[in-house]
């Protein structure tokens, strides 16, 4: 695949000019070799040259590896012998990051040369900040919005805000408080993980952005979008939009959410909130209407029922140890329930809004 942005050798001599870059950009690659190219020579054509790249390749079986080594020699690889998630994966190269800032960056994306720069700026003046989004948009069409943070619904499901919608049509500050970023792209500050932990390991990969974001949240750190920091991602080419796989890990991971990070009051109306979820999902299948379209298409419902029931099984056998983690959450928060509270229901999302559904509420 070619790349729009040019690669000179003074690029790629130029990276890693201190002893300790500034910031780490963290990839995670599992059988990403036709987006690699493009996405890593974006990040050598950046104007902001203190970083330093590690691609924490999951036991790639299409030649990722071998591609990194030839033609990326500035990249830190660190190789896998199996697949283990997103968030194990970030967990492996942050041990070898040494940047004061810290950049996830999915493989399936392409940055603009200013992304950095502009990440930067922002998080520099706004050191309350431990979380800095990017405008993140599709790759095949760059006015339309994938995500410009996370908004969240009553179930703890969530989804990238303004969806879908054309950039061009709203009108935005170079910097929004958001609720918390999508790791697709994002900047995390190393104080705020040092505190708070990085990804956690048992989600394996999805709304494990959600939970950190959360917890960030809660020990008392903000969350800012810097608008300017343009990526357009490719969005699900990895896990695929409706697969069995993805739908278990998305139905298992938001009750985690919810039980680590809501409050109680919250927390005990999960269970209402997903049953409601889930009418509003079976009407939207029969119709073929919204995500029930995308879901009828996919021409895997059976094994997607079951994945959403093995979802839930798994959600269950798991809360004994999602509440041990909520009691270190919440023993060292600095958020009241209340402000918890009114920051949720500032950031919600409707399920009308999660689902693509166009129709009458």
């Amino acid at each position: 695949m070619s790349s729009q942005f040019s690669v000179s050798s003074n690029d790629v001599d130029s990276l890693f000019p201190g002893t300790v870059p500034r910031v780490s950009v963290i990839i995670v690659n599992w059988n990403g070799r036709e987006h690699l190219v493009e996405c890593l020579d974006s990040l050598a054509a950046q104007t902001f040259r203190d970083f330093e790249v590690l691609l924490v390749d999951n036991g790639s079986t299409d030649g990722s590896v071998a591609l990194v080594k030839e033609r990326y020699p500035w990249v830190k690889l660190t190789e896998l012998s199996e697949n283990t998630g997103f968030a194990t994966g970030n967990n492996r190269g942050l041990l070898y990051a040494t940047g004061e800032y810290l950049v996830t960056l999915n493989n399936d994306t392409r940055v603009d040369p200013a992304w950095l720069t502009e990440l930067v700026s922002v998080a520099d003046s706004h050191p309350a900040a431990g979380m800095v989004g990017c405008r993140i948009c599709s790759y095949d069409e760059p006015d339309i919005i994938d995500s410009l943070g996370f908004g969240i619904c009553s179930d703890a499901m969530s989804r990238g805000l303004f969806r879908r919608q054309r950039y061009s049509s709203l009108t935005m500050a170079p910097v929004e408080e958001i609720l918390m970023p999508s790791a697709c792209a994002a900047l995390y500050r190393r104080a705020m993980i040092e505190e708070v932990g990085f990804f956690d390991d048992d989600f394996f990969a999805y709304a494990e952005d959600t939970d950190l974001g959360l917890r960030g949240r809660l020990a008392g750190w903000s969350a800012l979008l810097a608008t300017r920091a343009v990526v357009l991602h490719k969005y699900s080419r990895t896990g695929g939009t409706f697969s069995p796989f993805k739908i278990f890990l998305v139905e298992r991971n938001h009750y985690w959410v919810a039980v680590k990070n809501f409050p109680v009051s919250s927390l005990l109306m999960v269970p209402m909130f997903t049953i409601a979820r889930y009418w509003r999902q079976l009407q939207l299948i029969m119709v073929g209407a919204g995500a029930g379209g995308e879901f009828k298409e996919s021409g895997a419902t059976g094994m997607i029922v079951a994945a959403l029931l093995k979802g839930i099984m798994m959600a269950l056998l798991g809360t004994p140890r999602a509440l041990v983690k909520r009691a270190r959450i919440m023993n060292k928060r600095r958020l009241s329930p209340e402000e918890m509270s009114q920051l949720l229901r500032r950031y919600r999302l409707s399920f009308r809004e999660l689902l693509d559904d166009a129709g009458p509420k």
